[in-house]
Protein backbone atom coordinates (compact mmCIF):
# COMPACT_ATOMS: atom_id res chain seq x y z
CA UNK A 1 0.00 0.00 0.00
CA UNK A 2 2.98 2.69 0.66
CA UNK A 3 4.99 1.66 -2.34
CA UNK A 4 1.69 2.37 -4.66
CA UNK A 5 1.20 5.64 -2.62
CA UNK A 6 5.01 6.75 -3.00
CA UNK A 7 5.03 5.71 -7.25
CA UNK A 8 2.26 9.21 -7.69
CA UNK A 9 4.29 11.19 -5.76
CA UNK A 10 7.77 9.95 -6.63
CA UNK A 11 6.36 10.74 -10.46
CA UNK A 12 5.00 14.08 -9.59
CA UNK A 13 8.36 15.40 -8.09
CA UNK A 14 10.21 14.40 -11.03
CA UNK A 15 8.03 16.20 -13.58
CA UNK A 16 7.95 18.88 -11.32
CA UNK A 17 11.37 18.81 -11.53
CA UNK A 18 11.86 18.86 -15.65
CA UNK A 19 9.07 21.92 -15.40
CA UNK A 20 11.78 23.76 -13.15
CA UNK A 21 14.29 22.83 -15.32
CA UNK A 22 12.80 23.71 -18.23
CA UNK A 23 12.17 27.31 -17.03
CA UNK A 24 15.50 27.71 -15.67
CA UNK A 25 16.99 26.45 -18.86
CA UNK A 26 14.69 28.38 -21.45
CA UNK A 27 12.92 31.34 -19.35
CA UNK A 28 12.06 32.77 -22.98
CA UNK A 29 10.26 29.67 -23.99
CA UNK A 30 8.76 29.51 -20.62
CA UNK A 31 7.51 33.19 -21.11
CA UNK A 32 6.05 32.23 -24.70
CA UNK A 33 4.23 29.51 -23.51
CA UNK A 34 2.59 31.92 -20.34
CA UNK A 35 2.11 34.72 -23.20
CA UNK A 36 0.03 32.21 -25.52
CA UNK A 37 -1.95 31.17 -23.24
CA UNK A 38 -3.20 34.14 -21.75
CA UNK A 39 -3.90 34.63 -25.79
CA UNK A 40 -6.13 31.55 -25.31
CA UNK A 41 -8.02 32.32 -22.41
CA UNK A 42 -8.56 35.97 -24.16
CA UNK A 43 -10.10 33.85 -27.28
CA UNK A 44 -12.44 32.16 -24.64
CA UNK A 45 -13.40 34.39 -23.42
CA UNK A 46 -14.10 37.29 -25.99
CA UNK A 47 -17.34 37.55 -25.37
CA UNK A 48 -16.61 38.53 -21.60
CA UNK A 49 -13.83 40.61 -22.73
CA UNK A 50 -15.48 42.76 -25.05
CA UNK A 51 -16.79 45.83 -24.53
CA UNK A 52 -18.85 46.45 -27.46
CA UNK A 53 -19.83 44.41 -30.38
CA UNK A 54 -17.51 43.60 -32.87
CA UNK A 55 -19.48 44.05 -35.85
CA UNK A 56 -21.84 47.00 -34.80
CA UNK A 57 -21.39 50.11 -36.93
CA UNK A 58 -21.53 53.19 -35.69
CA UNK A 59 -20.71 55.45 -38.74
CA UNK A 60 -20.66 59.15 -36.72
CA UNK A 61 -18.03 57.66 -34.59
CA UNK A 62 -15.42 56.47 -37.52
CA UNK A 63 -12.08 56.73 -36.59
CA UNK A 64 -11.90 58.05 -32.97
CA UNK A 65 -8.71 58.35 -30.92
CA UNK A 66 -8.03 56.48 -28.06
CA UNK A 67 -9.60 56.35 -24.69
CA UNK A 68 -13.47 57.13 -23.87
CA UNK A 69 -15.75 54.44 -24.02
CA UNK A 70 -13.43 52.84 -26.68
CA UNK A 71 -10.00 51.88 -25.20
CA UNK A 72 -8.35 51.51 -28.95
CA UNK A 73 -10.25 54.08 -30.55
CA UNK A 74 -12.82 52.92 -33.72
CA UNK A 75 -12.19 51.64 -37.21
CA UNK A 76 -13.37 53.41 -40.47
CA UNK A 77 -16.71 52.04 -40.14
CA UNK A 78 -17.04 53.00 -36.16
CA UNK A 79 -16.35 49.57 -35.03
CA UNK A 80 -14.65 49.24 -31.91
CA UNK A 81 -11.07 48.06 -32.53
CA UNK A 82 -10.60 46.56 -28.73
CA UNK A 83 -13.40 44.14 -29.60
CA UNK A 84 -12.90 43.48 -33.01
CA UNK A 85 -9.26 42.59 -31.83
CA UNK A 86 -10.38 40.64 -28.78
CA UNK A 87 -12.61 38.38 -31.43
CA UNK A 88 -9.52 38.44 -34.08
CA UNK A 89 -7.95 36.66 -31.80
CA UNK A 90 -10.99 33.45 -31.95
CA UNK A 91 -10.79 33.66 -35.17
CA UNK A 92 -7.00 33.53 -35.78
CA UNK A 93 -6.34 30.44 -33.71
CA UNK A 94 -9.00 28.51 -34.80
CA UNK A 95 -7.61 29.46 -38.42
CA UNK A 96 -4.24 28.28 -37.50
CA UNK A 97 -5.81 25.00 -35.49
CA UNK A 98 -7.21 24.00 -38.73
CA UNK A 99 -4.37 24.04 -40.65
CA UNK A 100 -2.06 22.76 -38.42
CA UNK A 101 -4.81 19.80 -37.84
CA UNK A 102 -4.94 19.66 -41.41
CA UNK A 103 -1.14 18.84 -41.88
CA UNK A 104 -0.39 16.31 -38.67
CA UNK A 105 -3.68 14.06 -40.04
CA UNK A 106 -1.75 14.05 -43.18
CA UNK A 107 1.72 14.25 -42.50
CA UNK A 108 2.00 12.17 -39.55
CA UNK A 109 0.38 9.21 -40.48
CA UNK A 110 2.09 8.85 -43.90
CA UNK A 111 5.49 9.54 -41.76
CA UNK A 112 4.89 6.78 -39.54
CA UNK A 113 3.93 4.37 -41.97
CA UNK A 114 6.83 5.58 -44.20
CA UNK A 115 9.38 5.32 -41.52
CA UNK A 116 7.92 1.68 -40.47
CA UNK A 117 7.77 -0.03 -42.96
CA UNK A 118 10.31 1.63 -45.53
CA UNK A 119 11.37 0.44 -49.02
CA UNK A 120 8.56 0.96 -51.77
CA UNK A 121 6.30 2.51 -49.30
CA UNK A 122 8.87 4.72 -48.16
CA UNK A 123 10.07 5.78 -51.75
CA UNK A 124 6.80 6.57 -52.93
CA UNK A 125 5.75 8.24 -50.38
CA UNK A 126 8.70 10.49 -50.02
CA UNK A 127 8.78 11.51 -54.03
CA UNK A 128 4.97 12.44 -53.40
CA UNK A 129 5.86 15.02 -50.56
CA UNK A 130 8.59 16.44 -51.98
CA UNK A 131 6.97 17.03 -55.17
CA UNK A 132 4.41 19.04 -52.77
CA UNK A 133 6.83 20.81 -51.81
CA UNK A 134 8.48 21.76 -55.01
CA UNK A 135 5.06 23.89 -55.38
CA UNK A 136 5.22 27.41 -54.69
CA UNK A 137 3.28 27.84 -51.38
CA UNK A 138 1.03 31.13 -52.27
CA UNK A 139 0.52 29.39 -55.64
CA UNK A 140 -1.37 26.56 -54.41
CA UNK A 141 -3.26 28.01 -51.94
CA UNK A 142 -4.78 30.41 -53.99
CA UNK A 143 -5.46 27.36 -56.84
CA UNK A 144 -7.23 25.60 -53.53
CA UNK A 145 -9.04 28.55 -53.02
CA UNK A 146 -10.28 28.81 -56.50
CA UNK A 147 -11.15 25.46 -57.07
CA UNK A 148 -13.43 25.04 -53.02
CA UNK A 149 -14.42 28.75 -53.32
CA UNK A 150 -13.18 31.59 -51.22
CA UNK A 151 -13.59 31.10 -46.85
CA UNK A 152 -11.47 30.84 -43.80
CA UNK A 153 -11.81 26.94 -43.56
CA UNK A 154 -10.81 26.82 -47.47
CA UNK A 155 -8.00 28.57 -47.11
CA UNK A 156 -6.65 27.47 -44.19
CA UNK A 157 -7.53 23.58 -44.99
CA UNK A 158 -4.51 24.77 -48.03
CA UNK A 159 -2.24 25.97 -46.12
CA UNK A 160 -2.48 22.83 -43.73
CA UNK A 161 -1.57 21.11 -47.03
CA UNK A 162 1.26 23.24 -47.75
CA UNK A 163 2.91 21.89 -44.10
CA UNK A 164 1.44 18.80 -44.31
CA UNK A 165 5.45 17.90 -45.66
CA UNK A 166 7.18 19.21 -42.91
CA UNK A 167 5.81 17.44 -40.84
CA UNK A 168 5.91 14.23 -43.02
CA UNK A 169 9.48 14.83 -42.61
CA UNK A 170 9.75 14.94 -39.11
CA UNK A 171 7.47 11.63 -38.42
CA UNK A 172 9.03 9.92 -41.02
CA UNK A 173 12.88 10.43 -39.70
CA UNK A 174 11.47 10.05 -35.83
CA UNK A 175 9.94 6.51 -36.83
CA UNK A 176 12.95 5.56 -38.40
CA UNK A 177 15.43 6.48 -35.67
CA UNK A 178 13.03 4.87 -32.45
CA UNK A 179 12.98 1.48 -35.40
CA UNK A 180 16.59 1.18 -35.18
CA UNK A 181 16.16 0.67 -30.83
CA UNK A 182 16.81 -2.98 -29.60
CA UNK A 183 13.72 -3.00 -28.14
CA UNK A 184 11.25 -2.19 -31.21
CA UNK A 185 13.40 -5.62 -32.99
CA UNK A 186 12.53 -7.44 -30.01
CA UNK A 187 8.95 -6.29 -30.26
CA UNK A 188 8.69 -7.45 -33.52
CA UNK A 189 10.48 -10.88 -32.96
CA UNK A 190 7.96 -12.09 -30.74
CA UNK A 191 5.15 -11.30 -32.70
CA UNK A 192 4.22 -7.98 -31.94
CA UNK A 193 1.58 -7.02 -34.86
CA UNK A 194 2.58 -3.62 -36.29
CA UNK A 195 0.00 -1.61 -34.92
CA UNK A 196 0.84 -2.43 -31.34
CA UNK A 197 4.76 -2.06 -32.17
CA UNK A 198 3.55 1.28 -34.18
CA UNK A 199 0.87 2.61 -30.90
CA UNK A 200 2.78 1.47 -27.63
CA UNK A 201 6.65 2.13 -28.84
CA UNK A 202 6.84 4.15 -31.86
CA UNK A 203 4.38 6.74 -31.23
CA UNK A 204 5.71 7.70 -27.62
CA UNK A 205 8.93 8.58 -28.99
CA UNK A 206 7.74 10.62 -31.83
CA UNK A 207 5.51 12.92 -30.29
CA UNK A 208 8.15 15.03 -28.81
CA UNK A 209 9.19 16.13 -31.71
CA UNK A 210 5.91 15.88 -33.77
CA UNK A 211 4.92 18.68 -30.47
CA UNK A 212 8.32 20.60 -31.45
CA UNK A 213 6.88 21.11 -35.26
CA UNK A 214 3.35 21.67 -34.19
CA UNK A 215 4.76 24.94 -32.04
CA UNK A 216 6.68 26.30 -34.85
CA UNK A 217 3.90 25.32 -37.61
CA UNK A 218 1.26 27.29 -35.73
CA UNK A 219 3.00 30.73 -35.62
CA UNK A 220 3.42 30.12 -39.36
CA UNK A 221 -0.36 29.27 -40.13
CA UNK A 222 -0.97 32.85 -37.73
CA UNK A 223 1.32 34.43 -40.31
CA UNK A 224 -0.23 32.83 -43.12
CA UNK A 225 -3.81 33.40 -42.17
CA UNK A 226 -3.20 37.36 -41.86
CA UNK A 227 -1.93 37.29 -45.46
CA UNK A 228 -4.79 35.36 -46.63
CA UNK A 229 -7.32 37.88 -45.02
CA UNK A 230 -5.10 40.74 -46.26
CA UNK A 231 -5.93 39.28 -50.13
CA UNK A 232 -9.35 38.72 -48.97
CA UNK A 233 -9.15 35.20 -49.45
CA UNK A 234 -9.37 34.25 -45.87
CA UNK A 235 -12.82 35.75 -43.04
CA UNK A 236 -15.51 37.48 -45.04
CA UNK A 237 -17.02 40.82 -43.70
CA UNK A 238 -17.74 42.24 -41.41
CA UNK A 239 -15.70 39.48 -39.80
CA UNK A 240 -12.88 40.49 -37.83
CA UNK A 241 -9.28 38.64 -37.91
CA UNK A 242 -5.91 40.57 -37.45
CA UNK A 243 -5.33 39.86 -41.08
CA UNK A 244 -8.45 41.36 -42.45
CA UNK A 245 -8.03 44.33 -40.02
CA UNK A 246 -4.56 44.77 -41.47
CA UNK A 247 -6.39 44.98 -44.85
CA UNK A 248 -8.95 47.14 -44.00
CA UNK A 249 -7.29 49.97 -42.36
CA UNK A 250 -4.64 50.17 -45.22
CA UNK A 251 -6.64 52.90 -46.52
CA UNK A 252 -6.42 55.30 -43.59
CA UNK A 253 -3.30 54.05 -42.08
CA UNK A 254 -1.84 57.74 -42.38
CA UNK A 255 -4.72 59.12 -39.97
CA UNK A 256 -5.69 56.21 -38.07
CA UNK A 257 -2.15 54.40 -37.12
CA UNK A 258 -3.49 52.52 -33.87
CA UNK A 259 -5.41 50.53 -37.30
CA UNK A 260 -2.49 49.52 -38.38
CA UNK A 261 -0.04 48.58 -36.16
CA UNK A 262 -2.29 47.05 -33.27
CA UNK A 263 -2.92 44.03 -35.03
CA UNK A 264 0.07 43.52 -36.87
CA UNK A 265 1.64 43.84 -33.25
CA UNK A 266 -0.20 41.21 -32.21
CA UNK A 267 0.87 38.96 -35.45
CA UNK A 268 4.38 39.39 -34.35
CA UNK A 269 3.95 38.72 -31.13
CA UNK A 270 2.32 35.77 -31.56
CA UNK A 271 4.07 34.30 -34.08
CA UNK A 272 7.43 34.77 -32.17
CA UNK A 273 6.07 33.40 -29.05
CA UNK A 274 5.13 30.66 -31.26
CA UNK A 275 8.71 30.06 -32.45
CA UNK A 276 10.75 30.99 -28.84
CA UNK A 277 8.51 27.73 -27.61
CA UNK A 278 9.24 25.71 -30.36
CA UNK A 279 12.95 26.47 -30.38
CA UNK A 280 12.68 25.71 -26.62
CA UNK A 281 11.25 22.44 -26.55
CA UNK A 282 13.89 21.88 -29.73
CA UNK A 283 16.75 22.54 -27.77
CA UNK A 284 15.01 20.60 -24.26
CA UNK A 285 14.74 17.49 -26.49
CA UNK A 286 17.99 17.85 -27.73
CA UNK A 287 19.47 18.77 -24.25
CA UNK A 288 17.11 15.34 -22.56
CA UNK A 289 18.89 13.00 -25.42
CA UNK A 290 22.66 14.38 -24.85
CA UNK A 291 22.15 13.36 -20.81
CA UNK A 292 20.30 9.55 -21.69
CA UNK A 293 23.20 9.39 -23.99
CA UNK A 294 25.52 10.13 -20.99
Amino acid sequence: MSTAAQKPAGASAVGRGRLRGFVRAEPLAALSFVYLALIVLAAIFAPVLASHDPNAQQLMLRLQPWGGDHLFGTDDYGRDVFSRLVYGTRVTLQASAVAVGVSVLIGVPTGLLAGYRKGLVDAVLSRIFDGLMSIPGLILALTIVAVLGPGLTNAMAAVGLIFAPQFFRVTRAATQEVMGETYIESSISIGCKPTRVVLKHVMPNVVPAILVQISVALGVAVSAEASLSFLGLGVEAPTASWGSMLSTSAQTMTIAPNMVWLPGLMIFSVVLAFTLLGEGMRRALVSTGKNNDD
